[in-house]
Formats: C-alpha cells, structure tokens, sequence
C-alpha cells in the first residue's frame, strides 16, 4: 500500500509487528514516534512526521495488517468542535479611487498573530467561500492602507496531484512527492468590499510574490518556488491574476481531492500559477 506518498511493503507491516511485539509497554503515540525515529521519517524541519505516521499505524490496524495496542487517552478533539470565526471587527471605510490614494500598502503575515482572528473573520464575513482551517503547512496575509485593512491572502500546502500543474513543471512522480512542500497554494484573495480601486488586486498579487518565499523560509525552514490557485470561471474571469503575469495551465478534472468514482462532481476551475524563481523548474525536477 501507499500512504500520504509513502511506499509501505510486507516487510515494513513485518517490522511494525516485530516493534509491538518488541515494545509492549510502549502506547500508540510512542510507537508512531519510535518507527519516526527508526525510519528518519521526518517534515521539512527536521520534526518526525508522529501524526503522519499514526494515521498509517491506524490505517494498517484496521486492515488487519498488525495489531495496535488499545488506546490509553483519547483526547478531545478541537478541530471536530471548531465554531466559525467570529464575524471581523472591521469599520467599513468606503474607498473608490486610484490606486495611488491607497499607497503605500503594508502586507503582513498574521498567522499566529493578535491579527489573525480579524483575517479570519473578514474571511467569513465577506468571501463566497467562507473560511475553512487550514492543514499542513499555511500562512495568513493582510495588507493595510494607514493602518486601515484592504485585503486578505491565505495560503496553504499545495494538492498532492494537479494534472495542469505537473505536466507545466514537467516533473516526474519521484520529484513530486519529494518537492510537492515547495509548492504553495492560494486558498483566499480578498479585497474587502468597500474598496474599489483599477489595478489593485494585481498590484498586490505581485507584491505578495515577492514576498512569500521568504516568509514561508522563515515559518518552516524552506522555501517555495511556485504558486498555484484556483479560479472559478462560473465566477470570476482570473483577470487580475493574468494582470499579474499569473499562468494559465489548464482545467481541473472537476473530481476533487478525494474522489473515488473518477466522474465529474463539482465545477471545473481554471488552474493558474506563477513561478516564484527563474529555477523553479531545476528545482522542482530534482530527484
């Protein structure tokens, strides 16, 4: 079996059984950090990938593979009781005019931040989308006129498998799995909707290029050398996107991240993507 792009053999099930078996004092959480260690299984940073690794102790155990001892805690689970963000305290300040009228702009990554429930809430409240947590790997972007917000970007760890995006980079499956963390994913673009000003979504698209390799090395110890996003044509045409010298890969299949039936069942989008080093194909095809 695969899992999360890991090849997991017989003799792999083998040794895990031989680890319980060697270990019986040893719970499900320090088993999954024992096999981390064994197998130098470890994120970007160096961390072992314990949560990763667990989801594949469980997934062997209900297939009948080995046999985990039975839980000893099992804690509350935040996630599964998250409420939405509260709506955004933000005073609506009316802007319609040039772009000039709102330099210089201030973009700030909030995550982690007394700002960040403010981003998520202003999501809430004004994008279709709504906000959904992210996983993995993300950061949070505000961009402030005097001390006035604009807009918001947020983004994540890039989908696993993007037929547009792979044949663009022209990687092979080897490099994606190993390069995949190098890919960053535009989640949310928000200009709040009492400004209004020609150019100004394009005029932040490319200010955050410029800014998000950086930022993502500062949060997780590596870079990014591409950017991906999603536009819903039934929506949006994309052309602040294209404005920003964004390119225009392909078509989604429409299936989703979790199909199991391969037939359309949601919109089909328009996937974009901008390289953010004059590399990023070398980098990205290293094996």
């Amino acid at each position: 079996m695969t899992y999360r792009g890991r090849a997991i053999s017989s003799a792999d099930a083998q040794h895990i059984r031989e680890l319980i078996a060697r270990r019986p004092d040893l719970s499900r959480r320090a088993l999954s950090r024992e096999l981390c260690m064994e197998w130098g299984w470890t994120q970007a940073n160096g961390q072992p990938r314990d949560m990763v690794c667990r989801g594949l102790l469980l997934a062997l155990h209900r297939a009948g593979h080995i046999a985990l001892p039975p839980p000893r805690l099992i804690p509350p689970n935040p996630l599964a009781r998250r409420g939405r963000p509260a709506p955004a305290a933000i005073a609506a300040q009316p802007y319609r005019g040039d772009l000039s009228g709102l330099l210089p702009l201030d973009i700030r990554q909030v995550r982690r931040t007394p700002a960040e429930p403010l981003f998520n809430g202003a999501i809430e409240a004004h994008h279709y989308l709504k906000y959904v947590q992210p996983v993995g790997e993300h950061l949070k972007f505000m961009a402030f006129s005097g001390g006035r917000p604009v807009a918001c970007f947020a983004w994540s760890s890039a989908p696993r498998h993007l037929g547009p995006r792979d044949r663009f980079i022209g990687w092979s499956a080897a490099a994606r799995r190993r390069n995949i963390r190098f890919v960053a994913y535009n989640t949310r673009f928000l200009v709040l909707p009492w400004i209004e000003a020609p150019n100004l979504a394009s005029h932040l698209l490319g200010r955050m290029a410029r800014l998000l390799a950086a930022e993502w090395d500062k949060a997780y110890g590596h870079p990014v050398y591409f950017a991906e996003t999603f536009v819903d044509p039934a929506r949006h045409t994309g052309a602040c996107y294209r404005a920003a010298n964004w390119i225009y890969l392909g078509q989604t299949t429409g299936r989703g991240k979790d199909d199991q039936t391969h037939r359309q069942n949601r919109t089909r989008k328009d996937a974009l993507g901008y390289p953010l080093s004059r590399d990023f194909r070398e980098r990205l095809k290293e094996e």
